[in-house]
């Protein structure tokens, strides 16, 4: 599994190679992109911010943090850190105007909405969500971030839409941790699969979809099947191959004493 996403990563790095001095006319057309997804700040000075940050993230620079973005463009490094980690500003316009940019573009009524957990390998307790969980990239439990990824796939293009940071309960149990991090006090646990209803719910309306598909630990627990059946979607997901099922396609076995029905037998997956 490491193996193979190690891959799949360095060919998807090696497509997005793109060399500095096409940014030259990019540039120009970044603050007429910008426009659409910053009308909802308030004040101006965090347009700016939001402009030099993209711009930051879109440049050559090898460390693309805060810091290093700032004096790039020859500014003040507080400011910027201010704005992506204190200042109150909402995420959920930007994040919905992405969301209809992407169904405008790709959008397709056989279209597939697709949830994925990842897993980032983290060291020392202060990153937001860090904590001794499973980590698909390392195909081990480790010391790592965990985010779940919304994803629409259509027969013209795919696109990530949204993501939800998960927060173990060791988290969401302990206030001293959640308020140094700067976490919002009134944040309560959610399972993996919670957050991806609660994007589905959010998006799902404005993406043209049919199906909805994810890995084996998103088809795991039935519950979360039996919510997709309720808001009215068709799903495909994978299962782990020791999942115990019944079928109820075979006649029940007779009790041979008694000749009375008995349960159907429960078998895995695999067999």
């Amino acid at each position: 599994m490491v193996t193979g996403f190690a891959t799949r990563r360095k060919e998807l790095l090696a497509e997005c190679e793109v060399k500095p001095e096409l940014f030259d006319k990019v540039l120009p057309r970044l603050e007429e992109f910008m426009v659409p997804f910053v009308e909802s700040f308030s004040r101006t000075e965090l347009v700016g911010h939001a402009g030099t940050f993209v711009s930051g993230l879109l440049s050559d620079l090898e460390s693309k943090n805060a810091e290093s973005i700032a004096y790039r463009h020859g500014q003040e490094r507080m400011p910027l850190q201010w704005f992506l980690g204190v200042s109150k500003w909402d995420h959920k316009p930007l994040n919905n105007e992405l969301v209809k940019q992407v169904e405008t573009a790709i959008g397709d009524k056989d279209g597939v909405l697709v949830f994925d957990p990842s897993g980032f390998h983290k060291s020392g307790r202060s990153s937001v969500g860090v904590a001794r969980q499973w980590c698909g990239r390392l195909g081990k439990v480790d010391n790592c971030q965990i985010a779940i990824y919304m994803g629409y796939v259509t027969q013209h293009e795919h696109a990530l839409v949204d993501v939800r940071l998960y927060l173990p309960k060791e988290w969401t149990t302990d206030k001293q941790r959640m308020k140094k991090a700067g976490v919002p006090k009134d944040t309560k646990y959610k399972t993996r699969h919670e957050l991806c209803l609660e994007m589905l719910v959010t998006h799902g309306k404005t993406l043209s979809h049919s199906w909805i598909a994810g890995d084996d630990e998103m088809g795991r627990p039935a519950w979360f099947q039996k919510a997709l059946h309720d808001l009215n979607e068709r799903y495909l997901l994978a299962v782990p191959s020791n999942t115990l099922i019944r079928d109820l396609e075979i006649d029940a076995p007779v009790h041979l004493l008694t000749g009375a029905a008995k349960g159907r037998p429960w078998i895995r997956m695999e067999k």
